[in-house]
């Protein structure tokens, strides 16, 4: 992760312990303290984030469902997110993470009550990268009803690497957030 000045909104969460089953317990015992509910956005990550979070026994009492947008249009067409800012910024922004977070909310309603949380991924795996942002820059955001933050990071080694190490990040970001 760079150490370069983050825009307004980013910070720097809980630092990942490494042991994915772990640290979603953790971000779900947390959730579950507080009787909130989840919704998972995923681009970058495609379903592991989620994956990782349904794992957990018990799991269906917190997380209410997960959508994989991984096509630019679908995170306007499912999220919510804005049209004008995919266009002129593409899908790997830190606005875009925001508004997939605060999307997916909306999007696992349920009688019209969305969930407390939400949480998003979107960045470049690579092995290239198709609007010329460096491989390895990963985009997580996370909405409560009582903040949204956006954790922006540069990591590197392979694809897979790259989105493993980003669901670690996002379960950390869950957990600071909750």
């Amino acid at each position: 992760m760079t150490d370069d000045a983050r825009p307004e909104g980013e910070w720097r969460p809980y630092a990942s312990t490494g042991d994915t089953p772990q640290d979603a317990a953790a971000a779900l015992a947390r959730l579950r303290a507080r009787g909130w509910t989840l919704g998972v956005a995923e681009s970058l990550t495609g379903g592991l984030l989620a994956a990782a979070l349904i794992s957990v026994p018990g799991a269906s009492a917190t997380v209410r469902g997960a959508i994989v947008a991984y096509a630019t249009p679908l995170k306007h067409s499912l999220l919510g997110v804005d049209a004008e800012l995919l266009a002129e910024h593409g899908a790997v922004h830190p606005e875009v993470a925001r508004q997939m977070a605060d999307g997916v909310r909306r999007a696992v309603a349920i009688d019209g009550r969305p969930a407390e949380v939400g949480i998003a991924t979107t960045g470049i795996a690579g092995p290239d990268s198709p609007d010329g942002q460096p491989v390895g820059t990963v985009h997580i955001g996370v909405r409560t009803p009582d903040d949204s933050r956006v954790l922006t990071l540069r990591l590197d080694g392979d694809r897979e690497s790259i989105r493993t190490e980003s669901v670690g990040y996002a379960l950390a970001a869950l957990s600071s957030m909750v």
